[in-house]
């Protein structure tokens, strides 16, 4: 091993021991933490009432299956948003007059609170898979959108002249060169987003639905289970993890090219 991969692989290992120092210093404190603060187990139950309750809702309150729903629609959410923010960021972006006329409708649609439109869809959509997804391509839409809008808005006009010196067709300027430069901004929308879509769906879920981890997480408050509520809570955290790791990846893949820092999980 050279002297250079040393102290990158040390401070890596330094890093996951401090990453798992952390988790453990957390779980004493939410195992034996509320019951020395005298707080009663229905408002913070400890951390191994919570172990217990997860796997009692494996057998009871099929948990799994309610995660699987909202992985689905999740991804569903994820990809709708991101494909129409970028279609639309890319429109907007080639076209000033377009982002004049359109712009201001987006953001008051940005700025609406989109917990406000969950009620609207459950009456338009009934108590389907709809109304969830559509809230989390609202939540998605934005971010990936104002991304797009902004590599386009950036790309060097002398590369783009340059192109069409040598009769470069539309489609070819935006493959080489559009393209191209937007692949880093849109990366970091997708990350942005793929943590989004999991909020988007789980008040979908909360507002109307009897499936997913956000119905789960309503029948857990509402018999006053609040180890189950936590349950459901981890459970999202962990959709909404897998959701950003396979982001991480394919940016990995597709971006492979660009310089990497030593600490580069996130």
């Amino acid at each position: 091993m050279s002297d250079q991969t040393k102290p990158k692989t040390n401070g890596i290992q330094g890093g996951i021991g401090a990453s798992i120092t952390v988790a453990v210093v957390f779980l004493i404190g939410w195992e034996w933490g509320p019951g020395f603060f005298n707080i009663p187990p229905y408002i913070i139950p400890p951390a191994s009432s919570v172990y217990f309750e997860f796997f009692h809702a494996i057998e009871k309150e099929n948990l799994f299956f309610h995660t699987g729903i909202t992985l689905l629609e999740t991804i569903a959410g994820f990809i709708i948003g991101s494909l129409m923010g970028m279609i639309i960021g890319y429109i907007l972006g080639i076209s000033p007059k377009a982002e004049f006329v359109f712009s201001p409708y987006i953001l008051a649609l940005q700025i609406a609170p989109k917990v406000a439109f969950a009620p609207l869809f459950v009456v338009w959509f009934g108590f389907t898979v709809y109304p969830k997804i559509l809230v989390a391509v609202l939540i998605v839409f934005f971010p990936i959108m104002v991304n797009v809008l902004g590599a386009i808005r950036t790309v060097d006009p002398d590369m783009v002249n340059l192109a069409r010196t040598f009769n470069a067709t539309r489609w070819q300027i935006f493959k080489m060169i559009e393209f191209r430069d937007a692949m880093p901004p849109l990366f970091s929308g997708l990350r942005i987003g793929a943590t989004l879509a999991i909020i988007g769906v789980a008040v979908g879920e909360m507002v109307g639905g009897s499936e997913g981890l956000g119905a789960v997480l309503i029948f857990g408050g509402g018999s006053g289970n609040t180890a189950l509520t936590f349950v459901a809570i981890i459970m999202l955290t962990v959709v909404g993890i897998l959701a950003y790791v396979a982001v991480v990846l394919v940016e990995k893949r597709v971006l492979h090219y660009l310089p990497r820092s030593e600490f580069n999980s996130i």
